[in-house]
């Protein structure tokens, strides 16, 4: 069976952009690729790069669970689990960092931005979770992998680790491709269009949530930064906020942005920020009434359980024939 691998972190409750740009895009894959297997985790060794509140966090794992369900994703090729609690996640990592060069590291975009955000404590955890990333794929021998366009130079050092690994020791790890949406790929922060929407941003302002009130979805997005030319066209460089919404907007509707940008190019930004607004509120509508369904019929914990049953039986597996490989631990008889 073939598997393609993802994971998001539980670090507050998920917004719009990773709706549209991961799970939204999650289930389309699940129609389109009916003869792979989806292994989808909660990557909560992530989440711990930086301090986390226990409770805050362990109530983040069960959210996001629930909300995977909730956006759609069928059980019928899924397997939904939780990150740590497959070990051979975290034994991995160490295998693999032992192949990961200090100048890789140093060269991740990402690592630099968190750095700089955090200024200081910075742990070595942050430094080499890129580490992580790749064997939460290796290790699962993904064919697939969805990523966002922030996340490709971490795609690309998993899949050097990959090659690097069975230079040495002969085809043993799967190269994974990745699987990039057309649309929605990186939905913009409300507040600053030129930065990526976080959860973890300092401004609510900045993001919607998937579990706001629709009251709340729409002041957001009537004050969202646009600019003062008055012209709707898709411009990220000279009009980002104007073109997120753009993004938003084709990203939920499935229409191009070509041809909202022909329907809407003489509607003034009010107007046009009325209709944006509405479609996230009737997008995420469904959504919420389906996770709080979920969350008090308690499936969530038989699909995790499942979820770990079986990602733990290829894990274990894999990891074993790693070390072996490598050669660490006695011969087996």
């Amino acid at each position: 069976m073939k598997h393609i691998v993802s994971g998001i972190q539980p670090t507050g409750s998920l917004n719009i952009g990773t709706y549209l740009g991961s799970i939204k895009n999650f289930v389309r894959l699940q129609e389109a690729y009916k003869d792979h297997h989806f292994l989808i985790f909660i990557a909560d060794l992530h989440a711990i790069t930086i301090p986390r509140d226990r409770a805050e966090l362990r109530k983040s794992i069960k959210e996001v669970a629930a909300l995977y369900l909730a956006c759609g994703l069928k059980t019928d090729n899924l397997s939904l689990f939780i990150q740590s609690e497959i070990e051979a996640h975290s034994q991995m990592s160490y295998l693999l960092q032992c192949f990961t060069y200090m100048g890789e590291l140093e060269r991740m975009t990402q690592f630099k931005e968190k750095a700089q955000r955090q200024e200081k404590g910075v742990t070595s955890s942050l430094f080499t979770y890129p580490a992580l990333m790749a064997g939460d794929i290796l290790l699962y021998d993904a064919e697939y992998v969805p990523v966002g366009d922030d996340q490709k130079q971490h795609l690309e050092l998993t899949r050097d680790l990959a090659i690097r690994v069975n230079n040495r020791y002969g085809d043993f790890f799967t190269v994974p491709k990745p699987l990039i949406p057309k649309v929605g790929a990186r939905i913009m922060s409300l507040t600053e269009p030129t930065k990526k929407m976080s959860k973890s941003d300092d401004n609510i302002k900045s993001r919607i949530l998937l579990l706001d009130d629709d009251n709340i979805i729409r002041k957001r997005i009537m004050s969202a930064v646009t600019d003062t030319d008055g012209q709707i066209r898709f411009d990220p460089n000279n009009k980002p906020g104007i073109s997120n919404l753009l993004s938003i907007l084709s990203a939920i509707t499935n229409e191009s942005i070509e041809t909202l940008v022909n329907t809407y190019k003489d509607t003034d930004y009010k107007t046009f920020k009325e209709v944006v607004a509405e479609a996230v509120v009737k997008e995420l509508k469904p959504i919420k009434e389906k996770y709080h369904e979920v969350i008090k019929s308690g499936e969530v914990d038989t699909i995790l359980d499942q979820g770990k049953a079986h990602a733990e039986r290829i894990a274990r597996k894999k990891i074993a024939k790693f070390n072996h490989k490598i050669g660490l631990g006695r011969k087996q008889k």
